[in-house]
Order: structure tokens, then sequence, then C-alpha cells
């Protein structure tokens, strides 16, 4: 892919404007049971920073396995998903396990 000039485009807008969208289906939450942020399977597409594209990408580039892209890719998806702005809820552990997609 390294060869398409439109990847490496791509990749650039990703890690300075853009970010990217990542989509999935796996246990994800970081709230305690009985909240809508509880772990659960879930099915979830969001919006994920630059900066977050940016250490996905570096990370994927540097040989990361894929339990280390499952862990960063966590970390944007928390971001954007349950802690919003820091919303507050910047402190909270994630949990991401059971990835059935991504």
């Amino acid at each position: 892919m390294e060869w398409q000039p439109q990847f490496a485009q791509a990749r650039q807008r990703a890690t300075s404007s853009g970010g990217l969208v990542i989509s999935g289906r796996a246990y994800f939450g970081l709230g305690p049971e009985g909240t809508s942020d509880a772990g659960r399977v879930r099915d979830i597409t969001v919006a994920v920073s630059p900066s977050h594209a940016a250490a996905t990408i570096a990370a994927q580039e540097e040989g990361a396995t894929e339990s280390d892209l499952h862990d960063t890719v966590a970390e944007a998806i928390a971001d954007a998903y349950f802690r919003p702005g820091g919303g507050g809820r910047a402190g909270l552990e994630v949990q991401f396990a059971d990835v059935e997609w991504l």
C-alpha cells in the first residue's frame, strides 16, 4: 500500500487534521455495573482525533502487536466516546477485550 500516493496522503490527513473513524465490536466499558458506561459488548463507530490517529499509525509502523494496537485504539475510542473534552472522566480506566472485529 505504501506505493500508492493516495495512501500516504490519507495517512498525512489523518495525523494532521482529519483524524480517523474507528469501528468495531468488542467488550468495552469504563463505568460501574448498572450504569450506561458499564462494560458490555458494544458496536462502536467513532471519529477519533488526529493525535490519536497519529499514535495508532505510528504504533503500527513501529511493529506493534495486535494487543498493543488494541490498547492504543481503546484509549482513542474512550477519549472520543466516553470522555469527550475530558468531561470529568479523565481518570477512569477503560476496559477493551474480546475484540470481534476492528
